[in-house]
């Protein structure tokens, strides 16, 4: 049985700030940020994608779906263009996204589209950007390697940070995994870590992560959670309040995650200084 925190560990805390510990961030981040947001969830994202363009009932609410109809019947380029859409909404990084943006952290993880976590970057030189690709856009290559001017490089590049966005992102290339054919061909491989890049796996051997507005309730985010740490440093925490559902809690024991029982909010305020971390 996993160890469950109603308060923020202090190591948690000081290992984010020694670069001991990786962000691993999921699309409830947008959540603490203020104004207009892209889709923040994948039903949301479904709903999005499906007010768009006509799909069929029954598979409104799966993105996957949604996006793979939208993509056998009105082309990937219509896919594309329909993400590039809902996730043009660009908010202001919110202050968390800023705390972890100034760390020395040698890896961060974001697996949601938005471009948030990339404009709190904006600031440094000293990073590199890693995106999940397409196999239906750029068949035998799984990743894409960008300079912090957005650049197309080639990779790997060992800068002080790699901002690892294994779905892809809105920018710089709009480069997107969303359909169920996407996940497939890289699901296919991820058991032998093929699609995940050296460089990623060489850094997370020193490293535990922490996941901030992360769900495990569908398997795609447990898929990559789980292959994404293998073999990595450890430990690993996840802020997730509420009673979990019976397939997270079974994720986080097998994965020996640690949760953080808090609302996302109070351990952002804990993390950037607004309240003292509790002991």
């Amino acid at each position: 049985m996993t160890t469950t925190f109603d308060h923020l560990p202090p190591q948690v805390a000081a290992g984010l700030a020694a670069g001991t510990l990786a962000p691993y961030l999921g699309p409830g981040l947008l959540s603490l940020c203020e104004g207009p947001l892209p889709p923040a969830d994948p039903l949301a994202l479904a709903a999005t994608l499906a007010a768009r363009s006509s799909v069929p009932g029954k598979i409104r609410t799966r993105v996957t779906a949604v996006a793979q109809f939208i993509e056998n019947f009105k082309h990937r380029k219509t896919l594309v263009g329909l993400m590039g859409e809902a996730f043009a909404t660009a908010p202001a990084p919110s202050p968390l996204h800023r705390w972890l943006a100034a760390l020395p952290a040698p890896l961060i993880v974001d697996t949601w589209y938005d471009d948030t976590m990339r404009r709190a970057l904006a600031a440094r030189s000293d990073w590199a950007e890693v995106q999940g690709l397409s196999q239906s856009e750029h068949f035998g290559s799984w990743t894409g390697w960008y300079g912090a001017d957005g650049t197309a490089v080639e990779g790997p590049v060992a800068a002080r940070t790699v901002f690892y966005k294994p779905w892809g992102g809105h920018a710089p290339a709009a480069n997107y995994l969303v359909s169920d054919s996407d996940f497939v061909e890289v699901l296919t491989e991820i058991d032998i870590q093929t699609p995940i890049p050296a460089l990623v796996q060489q850094r997370r051997a020193s490293l535990g992560f922490v996941f901030l507005g992360c769900r495990f309730n569908d398997q795609l985010p447990r898929a990559f959670a789980r292959q994404i740490t293998k073999r990595s440093g450890g430990p690993h925490y996840a802020v997730l309040p509420g009673e979990p559902t019976r397939m997270e809690r079974r994720f986080l024991e097998e994965a020996g995650i640690t949760r953080i029982d808090l609302p996302l909010a109070e351990v952002a305020a804990a993390l950037t200084g607004q309240h003292a971390v509790a002991a």
